[in-house]
């Protein structure tokens, strides 16, 4: 990426160093590191044409108040002039998390609560910043379901197919909700810390592409994907009690999260995202 773009990375980071800049390959672009700017280069033609709805996106969240930084769009580039289409953000400070920090319990239980006050700020959004941001569609797991059978299942095997049914099935019950700001992939290489006094402190989060006004139970389910249901049982806890269905929501969202890689990335032409998202199907 710092050979094929060098030109263009020249002259978007002119205070980097070339050799020093860091590439990161997420679902939908390569994110290549400065010191204070990210940008980020599309992976196929459907995320190019999305970067406008995602700066706009990111504008909107600066309102959400959420004590902890999302990054600002600083330049848009649409592809003209035979140039790369392009996102130009602010850097957010902080590292991932490692797995391995959440053996200390004095860790997990920062790490927890700060999670737990993240969705309930996204939940208490103010009304100026739920306008800005759509909402999730009614029927959508009915509809994901059908395009799943439709577009993946001839990529399956016969037991492939089976284990879809089931995951399929019980997201077709989910009910429609619509009540909390939504972050939409909330795994743990999305959010960034910074370590004070020997324990991890909420710095930002990255990619809001798939915000909306939806379940939280979405976030929760990546919550415990990415770390595991022991910190999740911790942030069920800390949020206060749950309704009697939560548990059982995040469960089946849970049981989507490769269906719904592999179906963007069939649709985006990305071979190797959909190998990997139907890894378990085949």
């Amino acid at each position: 990426m710092r050979t094929t773009h060098a030109v263009l990375l020249r002259r978007l980071l002119p205070q980097d160093d070339p050799r020093r800049l860091a590439v990161r390959r997420g679902q939908f672009h390569h994110v290549v590191l400065g010191a204070e700017r990210v940008v980020c280069l599309p992976r196929t033609p459907a995320a190019a044409d999305r970067l406008p709805a995602r700066a706009a996106t990111l504008r909107a969240l600066a309102g959400l108040g959420l004590g902890f930084r999302t990054p600002e769009p600083l330049a848009l580039g649409r592809g003209e002039g035979g140039e790369a289409p392009f996102l130009v953000l602010g850097r957010v400070p902080g590292e991932p998390l490692a797995a391995e920090a959440l053996d200390d319990a004095r860790v997990a239980g920062a790490v927890a609560a700060q999670y737990a006050r993240l969705l309930a700020g996204l939940a208490r959004a103010d009304a100026a910043v739920r306008t800005a941001l759509p909402s999730a569609s009614e029927g959508r797991w009915r509809r994901f379901a059908a395009e799943v059978r439709a577009e993946l299942f001839a990529l399956m095997s016969e037991d492939g197919r089976l284990r879809a049914e089931r995951e399929l099935a019980a997201a077709e019950g989910l009910p429609h909700l619509t009540g909390a700001v939504v972050h939409g992939d909330l795994g743990p290489e999305n959010v960034l810390w910074e370590w004070e006094d020997g324990l991890p402190r909420l710095a930002g989060v990255l990619d809001w592409d798939e915000v909306s006004l939806a379940d939280p139970a979405e976030d929760l389910a990546a919550v415990g994907a990415g770390h595991g249901g022991e910190l999740l049982g911790r942030v069920l806890v800390l949020g206060g009690s749950p309704d009697d269905g939560l548990v059982s929501r995040i469960a089946a969202v849970r049981g989507t999260f490769a269906l719904q890689q592999a179906l963007s990335a069939h649709r985006d032409g990305d071979a190797e995202e959909l190998a990997d998202g139907l890894a378990g199907y085949r």
